[in-house]
């Protein structure tokens, strides 16, 4: 079952029933009658009802909504990236798309959520890079960036503790390359490990090894990382190794 599945009943109760509709929502598909207002409540129940999977399906769905809305009113085009970037299974779009279109109403009490996913995933800091990456990819769908949606994806920074040279590599990331094929010549190696090119034999081994470890899909598969983003770790590794291999192979070592 896609993780998606997992977070259904939590997903309606929270959008039709409020704190008490969602808790049991999340537990017997239960909703209630009343739909309330997303707020910063709805980060804390997510934390508070569960699985990190819980926090993380809601957070992505509600701030890719919000990302969408800070430049006006959401296009189709944001909407076909979200469900690019975050693969929802069909069986699942119909209460995705619910909570997805209350989110999008306004563009305000975002923080709330980028704050507390950054919380529950500070050990997998490469996991936080990928979402805020595929964040500029929902910005992006409709045109270049407007000031309001690089602000909206500032505050995401801040919130997940990401630090500059995550913010450049999340931005750029659509350049680079992203399957196991290696590669191509115009590629940075040193720029892919976040090395200056004059960095030393053992710099360059030591951060090789530290990515691997950070990126490495059976790492992240124990640290409980939605499969959605094991799979897409699964590319940033070949890219990771690609460079390591043209390193060597220049440095003979």
């Amino acid at each position: 079952m896609s993780f998606w599945g997992k977070i259904i009943g939590g997903v309606t109760g929270f959008v039709t029933g409020g704190p008490i509709g969602a808790m049991v929502g999340a537990m017997a598909g239960h909703a209630a009658d009343q739909r309330p207002r997303l707020g910063p409540n709805a980060a804390n129940l997510a934390a508070m009802l569960g699985s990190k999977e819980q926090l993380f399906a809601i957070s992505v769905v509600v701030l890719s909504a919000k990302l969408a809305k800070s430049d006006g009113p959401v296009v189709r085009a944001e909407i076909d990236a979200f469900k690019r970037m975050f693969r929802i299974p069909p069986e699942n779009m119909k209460d995705v798309a619910a909570l997805f279109d209350e989110a999008r109403e306004t563009a305000e009490d975002f923080e709330h959520f980028a704050d507390k996913l950054g919380e529950a995933f500070a050990h997998d800091r490469a996991m936080l890079e990928d979402v805020l990456g595929a964040l500029f990819n929902i910005a992006r769908a409709d045109g270049p960036l407007t000031r309001g949606e690089v602000r909206f994806l500032q505050r995401v920074q801040v919130g997940f503790r990401l630090e500059a040279r995550e913010w450049e590599r999340a931005r750029d990331g659509e350049a680079r390359p992203g399957s196991a094929a290696g590669q191509p010549q115009g590629i940075d190696a040193y720029a892919v490990l976040g090395l200056p090119a004059n960095a030393s034999d053992e710099e360059v081994r030591a951060t090789w090894r530290k990515l691997m470890r950070e990126n490495h899909p059976d790492a992240l598969a124990s640290r409980g990382v939605p499969k959605e983003l094991i799979e897409r770790a699964g590319h940033k590794v070949a890219e990771i190794n690609s460079a390591w291999d043209r390193i060597k192979r220049e440095r003979k070592l």
